[in-house]
């Protein structure tokens, strides 16, 4: 299997960014890592071997980017509106480098994003927000409300960040038709602990007319990454 490394300095975060690359052709997915992950995780969790199959026969290269979650959701020693500041830096990054990255390295023009808890979040925020550039998202046990992490802080920047929220006012007809056009899967399975965000989602999507899959997995499981990996096979197509 064909392994990259790579790393620039990211004008959009002002700081290296290291992801790496699984393969050289086949259609591109992009992976958001988890909460707590980086983008060496779905490596470490042997979800590349997992997908080894569809890698070697050049049915799809994976792209692992990292995380500045840490800096951003998740970091407690700033306030909430600083937080958010570095996430619109983090979609900057996405969207005006890593995504024309994988464009241009790529032959096949259709985009996967996928992702676990946090990173199924982010996969599904870019695609709502720039659905033009995301053709597919897989996410797994998501969670699709970010007001948690903000400590009771609210203003348009959590509105616009929070699927939650802004999707069931969204009515521009243009924008709702693209989105119409984003193969969408919420993925969940029987004990997940945010199988009601993927619900709630499901029930969001479904009151704008967008049509997706929402799909539980019946296993019950102590180590959701045990279903991960069956779970991306059976909707990778």
């Amino acid at each position: 299997m064909e392994r990259t490394y790579k790393k620039w300095k990211s004008p959009s975060l002002g700081k290296e960014m290291e992801l790496l690359v699984f393969g050289d052709k086949g259609t591109p997915i992009l992976v958001f890592p988890s909460e707590e992950g980086r983008f060496f995780e779905w490596e470490d969790a042997g979800l590349i071997d997992d997908l080894s199959e569809q890698i070697n026969e050049g049915y799809n290269q994976i792209i692992c980017v990292d995380s500045v979650a840490h800096e951003g959701l998740l970091n407690k020693s700033v306030e909430p509106y600083v937080r958010l500041s570095r996430q619109k830096q983090y979609e900057d990054y996405i969207v005006d480098e890593v995504i024309p990255f994988i464009k241009k390295q790529s032959s096949d023009d259709f985009l996967l994003a996928t992702g676990v808890n946090l990173g199924a979040y982010f996969a599904l925020l870019y695609a709502l927000k720039k659905p033009q550039k995301i053709d597919k998202v897989i996410g797994v046990s998501g969670t699709y409300d970010i007001k948690p992490y903000l400590d009771g802080f609210y203003d348009d920047n959590v509105y616009y960040n929070n699927p939650i929220d802004f999707l069931p006012n969204l009515n521009e007809k243009k924008i709702l038709k693209e989105i119409s056009k984003v193969d969408i899967r919420l993925l969940t399975y029987g004990n997940d602990p945010q199988k009601q965000h993927s619900e709630r989602m499901s029930d969001t999507l479904w009151l704008k007319n967008l049509e997706h899959n929402f799909y539980v997995w019946d296993e019950r499981v102590s180590d959701p990454w045990e279903v991960v990996s069956p779970m991306l096979k059976e909707h990778l197509f």
